[in-house]
């Protein structure tokens, strides 16, 4: 953990210039106030202001001057960046302050902040993740106008020798573990041109900073490349779209309390209570953690995308999967999610939803170990499976109706939210499509 005098030292003696302030607005879009070094006093002691009200979903105009308070120990030098004259530039992730100097009640990361404080109430440490957010590399003849150009015919774990996207993916990997992630693997995803990057689970909060670190370096290095690099949950029809499938566990110092060596499967009832949380409130979190118009033509039957409100453990036709690892790796893998999702927002969500099982003891149905997708609909009625919102209007009237993340987002980001994912909808309701017209004008 660093402090002060540590910042300071390091950026006289890593020669740095500049500072990027970084923090998130509601749609998960990374936004950034550049200052120079000369100005790390008033950086470090969360004096630097910005126009909350020309950020989507924060401040009014009335209430609009916010202050940037730096997480000291989220402090990194960026290696594939400098400026001008060849010195340094660095990082902080920011909380958001308002002009009271209290949290804001809009920032993405109080709000996650705000459910790993319930979670410590209820006597658990630590809300452990880990994120499998999928991309495609695509080659940019524009990189100002990406297109569907793909880089490779590949599948799943694939390389061949001319596969340039392999060499990218590469730099990505070494890039980041120069500021400090842990590395798994990576890979070749079942699309063609798609890819998996996965790195070593951590605190909830840490990990989401990371993902958001995580995506612009992967933007960064393939525009490097000559590449567009997007997370689009479904830029292809007829092949797999981008997930990012969420492995959660929770710990009460080094237990990990789902794992339970004498319970059903080895799980614990906290397990499973969490497991019948995430099912209970599947369908009033779905707008978050799938915010596009395009998050539901990924959960569509046929793609490995879940698109069934279910557990097994094993079955991956299923929304939530129990990975076969046990003892401290024991997780539950949420599938549903997709990398559009704003982290903070996903997690607090996911994390809000699993309490709620575990504070009112809801039980867990049996696991599906059948392959739901291959199921008659009277099968699935049998067994008591729905479906998830099929649209993102279907979604937002869910969320829209409920209590758990009315409490979770805060009543003013809750109305805020609703309303822009009801006005996406609409723009996309109003739009002609290109399907459309390849289907109608000639015909009509």
């Amino acid at each position: 953990m660093y402090v002060k005098e540590d910042i300071i030292r390091i950026i006289k003696e890593e020669n740095v210039s500049y500072i990027k302030l970084q923090f998130t607005d509601i749609n998960g879009f990374l936004k950034t106030v550049e200052v120079p070094t000369s100005q790390i006093e008033t950086v470090l002691y969360g004096e630097v202001m910005f126009d909350g009200s020309s950020v989507q979903g924060f401040a009014r105009i009335n209430e609009s001057d916010m202050f940037l308070k730096p997480d000291l120990s989220s402090f990194k030098i960026l290696p594939w960046e400098e400026a001008i004259d060849g010195s340094k530039v660095g990082i902080f992730i920011c909380d958001i302050l308002d002009i009271n100097r209290n949290s804001f009640d809009g920032d993405p990361r109080f709000i996650l902040k705000k459910q790993i404080k319930r979670m410590e109430k209820l006597g658990f440490t630590a809300f452990n993740i880990g994120l499998e957010p999928e991309f495609f590399l695509f080659d940019a003849i524009d990189p100002n106008n990406p297109e569907v150009r793909l880089t490779d015919l590949n599948g799943y774990f694939d390389q061949s020798p001319n596969d340039k996207a392999s060499v990218c993916r590469r730099e990505i990997v070494l890039q980041l573990e120069k500021i400090g992630f842990e590395i798994e693997a990576n890979h070749h995803e079942v699309a063609s041109s798609q890819h998996e990057i996965n790195f070593k689970f951590s605190d909830a909060l840490d990990y989401c900073d990371k993902v958001q670190i995580f995506k612009n370096v992967v933007k960064t290095i393939a525009i490097k490349y000559g590449m567009h690099a997007t997370f689009m949950p479904k830029p292809i029809f007829g092949v797999n779209g981008n997930g990012m499938h969420c492995n959660l566990s929770l710990f009460k110092g080094k237990e990990n309390v789902f794992y339970d060596e004498k319970g059903k499967s080895q799980l614990s009832d906290v397990a499973y209570n969490f497991i019948a949380g995430l099912l209970k409130h599947a369908r009033s979190y779905t707008a978050i953690t799938n915010p596009l118009v395009n998050s539901y033509k990924r959960l569509v039957p046929g793609y490995e995308a879940p698109c069934y409100i279910s557990y097994s453990d094993s079955n991956r036709s299923a929304m939530i999967r129990i990975p076969a690892t046990r003892k401290k790796g024991t997780r539950v893998e949420v599938r549903s999610v997709d990398p559009t999702a704003n982290v903070y927002l996903a997690i607090a969500s996911l994390l809000a939803a699993g309490l709620d099982g575990i504070e009112n003891k809801i039980s867990a149905p049996k696991p599906i170990r059948e392959n739901i997708f291959k199921m008659s609909m009277d099968r699935r009625k049998e067994l008591g499976i729905i479906t998830l919102p099929k649209s993102l209007r279907e979604a937002s009237k869910e969320m829209e109706k409920s209590e758990l993340m009315q409490e979770v987002l805060g009543e003013n980001i809750f109305k805020k939210y609703i309303n822009s994912k009801k006005e996406e909808y609409d723009r996309y309701r109003h739009a002609v499509h290109a399907w459309e017209i390849e289907h109608y004008l000639g015909l009509y």
